[in-house]
């Protein structure tokens, strides 16, 4: 029973980081047509694919008023938070780490959940048209979670490439997710910045899915991460 919640945790958290790439930019398409997003179509490298993108996928975006498109996509991030957050139980859980590698998973994983509760008030209590200064005030709230979660995911990422003698995709994923948030701000909306740390914990969560699901007398990685 233990081994099947572990295999669907870490297949759940794959397939997210997969829907979280696609709600994302939706999202961002969605964003980009109400009053405070549309700015963002100024910059160079938002405006050469949102234009297209949004003129494509209009009825997506035009069922509802500018602001409840834009809300209703924001409460899809849910989910996506919650199953990299829950990978990321899984693989701490797997990794057993020591010393000080223990403390920084500690502060990625209260990061991860500071996120998950931070995008529930941002978007789970807006409904219909919604309030954008309640938005502003919960945004402002969560804002020491969003850097947390983004500079502990790279401390984390560097501490397991520091002692692998070979990189792993998961670990350069996490690395980069403090210096990608500032490239990924300038071409869709911020909730994409968590797309490395979700895809991370996916990859994880996928190995322990097919570590968990093989035969009891095969070899299972010595060294997880």
């Amino acid at each position: 029973m233990i081994d099947d919640n572990q295999q669907r945790i870490g297949r759940i958290a794959w397939v997210m980081a997969w829907v979280g790439l696609v709600i994302g930019q939706l999202h961002a398409l969605a964003r980009f047509r109400t009053d405070d997003g549309r700015s963002d179509l100024d910059l160079p490298g938002t405006g050469w694919w949102a234009e297209p993108a949004g003129d494509f996928l209009s009825p997506l975006l035009t069922w509802a008023s500018a602001d409840t498109v834009y809300y209703t996509y924001g409460k899809l991030w849910l989910p996506v938070f919650l199953a990299f957050t829950a990978g990321a139980f899984l693989a701490h859980r797997h990794r057993a780490p020591q010393g000080r590698e223990r403390w920084v998973w500690r502060v990625a994983l209260t990061g991860y959940v500071g996120a998950c509760v931070s995008v529930a008030l941002e978007y789970w209590t807006q409904w219909g048209g919604g309030s954008p200064a309640l938005l502003e005030a919960v945004f402002l709230a969560s804002m020491p979670f969003v850097v947390l979660t983004m500079l502990a995911s790279t401390v984390l990422g560097i501490t397991l490439l520091v002692k692998r003698a070979r990189p792993t995709s998961a670990a350069l994923l996490l690395a980069l997710a403090f210096p990608g948030a500032l490239v990924i701000t300038q071409v869709t909306s911020m909730g994409s910045i968590v797309l490395p740390i979700a895809f991370a914990f996916g990859i994880l969560g996928r190995r322990v899915a097919r570590e968990t699901a093989a035969p009891a007398g095969a070899v299972r990685a010595t060294a997880f991460m």
